[in-house]
């Protein structure tokens, strides 16, 4: 599966707590998170328990700041790691209206801006059929991040964004 290893303080120092699996409530083995080593897999952590709230996307390597995995503070309660990382095939169709909606394009590569590949900044649904993606609010991969599985989105409300701009996306593979 995977491996990662959280730190109270940064620059991995004071109390630690390694995870090898999923975890709903990692508030019982450290309050606050400001750095992380992850040795191995790729991970969805998330603000709040039971994967709710602001998501970040962390591959292997090491994070000595909460910063430096684009995190809004300190604040990670649970984890998920990430299947799908290992696909050769990455694809997702992108809708411009909910229910699958309006014009579709596919797309099967990274996307640095949203807005000068399709001229719209709104997604408003999407599919993906393969491999697993992140959704970030601003282009160039900057801003809040949001975890897409193989799935549907029937609204952008539902991979858990508050609006449906969207400024990249990029596949989610494992270095």
């Amino acid at each position: 599966m995977g491996k990662i290893a959280f730190f109270e303080e940064k620059n991995f120092q004071g109390r630690s707590y390694e995870c090898s699996s999923d975890c709903a409530d990692l508030q019982s083995y450290f309050s606050r998170c400001n750095s992380i080593r992850v040795e191995s897999g790729s991970w969805v952590l998330f603000e709040h328990p039971n994967y709710k709230g602001y998501q970040y996307i962390v591959s292997p390597g090491e994070y000595a700041d909460y910063q430096q995995w684009m995190g809004f503070s300190d604040s990670v309660k649970s984890c998920r790691t990430i299947k799908n990382v290992y696909s050769n095939v990455y694809k997702l169709r992108l809708y411009e209206r909910p229910e699958f909606g309006g014009q579709m394009v596919e797309y099967t590569e990274d996307c640095p801006s949203v807005q000068e590949a399709f001229k719209i900044r709104e997604i408003f649904s999407c599919m993906v059929t393969h491999g697993a993606w992140g959704f970030f609010e601003l282009p160039n991969y900057r801003g809040r991040q949001y975890f897409l599985e193989r799935g549907e989105y029937r609204k952008f409300a539902d991979w858990g964004a508050p609006s449906p701009i969207v400024g990249s996306f990029r596949r989610i593979t494992e270095f």
